[in-house]
């Protein structure tokens, strides 16, 4: 089980700062992962609906990745902690972003080819056709996909926060270190959501066109195998470029238990040894991301079908509705853009108003963006297009705008919460590994909420994206007044002080 913080320990010699330029390649990796999951976010949610899964149940489909994530990330964060550096010659937390990046790289190929496959399991190719065996082969490739994801992003995580506990009073160093994961998961997001806005990767990669895929889908595959391409090269960096450090502050493998605990008892048991601000932190974390998910499961369907009045169900109307999705990719590379500035600018912002007041504050800009959405929604719906079915252009640009500012709140969710939690723990005798698992639990568990009730939620409101919107709106402004309120200014500056007064908030 965790301990309780050591009070008569000896104190040990200063620790060296790990230097700033090791910090950022440790962080490439994220560059990487999240230049395949801007792809898994633009394209996949509209691909799925091409090979036959009706609308209704296109987010059960991505129970995937939450169920993946309620095991994997904790269960590979605590082996992770449990291995002494000196027991692999890549230390503890790189043989895990290593494997997870494999895992990566074979789901893409699996999904980007999954509809050759299912012609090959006897699937019919006729357009509007329900393709069962690459429905089948997809869910295996997404499913394989969200495992390599949790397994990669985790242990980064805790590698970094690993670099930054050396130094024991120093939350800014920690910060900075979560900004620069920050940035390049922009970079990725920048280069993946560029990728899957351009429409002419089939003529680059001709032999992506297949009978069974067309250029849609030849285009997702060419997409997918620059994404392997970047990973290759992205993890290189992080995994042979960066030393892990020998020692890592409150760690399991230096400070091994007598008893090898069940490990769900321990990811459950550590729960009663957290203070109040580990529980607001872990609150608004699960706010935050129910107002997230059902943006990233609709985004670029929203823009699709609300905006261009397309559908991926009917033949007739599938050209407008890849016109709104590449327009929404468009606009997501602009939020990519945003999520980059908001993270170089981040830790002036939380050293100037805190860390709380910031993520409060997001979370509102977040709830007024999807009202927004809702506000565009009702007046496309009531708008008379002209002949040509092309969106007015005050409705595009009015999307695009939207999609663009959710940038900013989008950096300090991938950035904010991991620093509290890394910094909260400190004192609480939890390895990082297991730390950062802990957290994604309150990310998963309300993707899986979203996961169930979206779909049939949206469909008890005539179908259409926006009820579920709403629901987004409502729980950022919730999340948004919780992080005001419970994570003050005052407690938040002094989050990484001594371990007996942490111990006490």
């Amino acid at each position: 089980m965790p301990r309780r913080p050591q009070t008569a320990a000896a104190a040990p010699p200063p620790a060296r700062k790990v230097p700033l330029r090791k910090l950022l390649r440790a962080a490439s990796v994220a560059c990487g992962v999240q230049f395949g999951w801007a792809l898994q976010l633009s394209l996949l949610t509209p691909y799925v609906q091409e090979l036959g899964i009706p609308h209704a149940f296109a987010s059960l489909v991505w129970l995937c990745g939450p169920l993946s994530g309620l095991l994997v990330q904790p269960l590979v964060g605590h082996l992770s902690d449990r291995i002494a550096p000196a027991a692999s010659p890549l230390g503890r937390r790189r043989p895990f972003i290593a494997a997870g990046a494999a895992s990566i790289a074979a789901a893409v190929l699996t999904v980007g080819f999954s509809a050759d496959l299912g012609r090959l399991f006897g699937d019919d190719i006729t357009p509007g056709s329900t393709r069962l065996g690459a429905i089948c082969v997809y869910l295996v490739g997404f499913w394989l996909l969200d495992v390599g994801n949790n397994a990669t992003q985790g242990p980064c995580r805790a590698f970094l926060a690993d670099l930054t506990a050396r130094m024991k009073n120093d939350p800014r160093r920690t910060r900075i270190a979560n900004a620069y994961f920050s940035l390049f998961m922009a970079l990725g997001n920048i280069l993946g959501y560029a990728t899957g806005a351009y429409s002419g990767w089939y003529r680059i990669f001709p032999f992506t066109v297949t009978p069974s895929c067309g250029i849609s889908c030849a285009n997702l595959k060419s997409a997918f195998l620059l994404d392997i391409l970047i990973l290759v090269v992205t993890t290189y960096i992080t995994v042979a470029s960066v030393q892990e450090p020998q020692s890592f502050g409150s760690d399991e493998a230096e400070h091994p238990s007598t008893e090898q605990e069940a490990f769900l008892w321990e990811l459950f048991g550590s729960f009663r040894y957290f203070t109040l601000p580990v529980w607001m932190v872990l609150i608004v974390t699960a706010l935050t991301w129910i107002g997230w998910f059902p943006f990233i499961l609709f985004d670029t369907d929203w823009m699709g079908r609300e905006i261009y009045r397309g559908s991926p169900e009917n033949p007739d109307e599938t050209q407008k509705y890849h016109d709104g999705v590449q327009m929404g990719s468009l606009g997501l590379m602009l939020n990519s853009v945003v999520l980059g500035f908001t993270s170089v600018v981040l830790e002036k912002l939380c050293r100037k108003w805190g860390a709380g007041l910031v993520w409060g504050v997001s979370n509102i800009v977040m709830a007024l963006c999807f009202v927004a959405m809702l506000v565009i929604t009702y007046v496309a719906k009531n708008m008379d297009y002209p002949p040509s079915g092309v969106p007015p252009t005050g409705i595009v640009v009015a999307s695009i705008v939207v999609f663009t500012i959710l940038g900013a709140p989008l950096a300090i969710t991938y950035s904010i919460p991991y620093a509290m939690a890394a910094s909260r723990v400190e004192n609480l005798g939890l390895g990082q590994g297991l730390a950062m698992g802990i957290l994604n639990l309150a990310i998963v568990i309300p993707q899986v909420i979203v996961s169930l009730g979206s779909g049939p939620w949206d469909q008890l409101f005539g179908g259409g994206n926006a009820p579920a919107f709403a629901v987004a709106a409502g729980a950022s402004f919730i999340g948004g007044l919780v992080a005001i309120l419970g994570l003050p200014r005052a407690r938040i500056a002094s989050s990484r002080r001594g371990g007996r007064t942490g111990a006490q908030r």
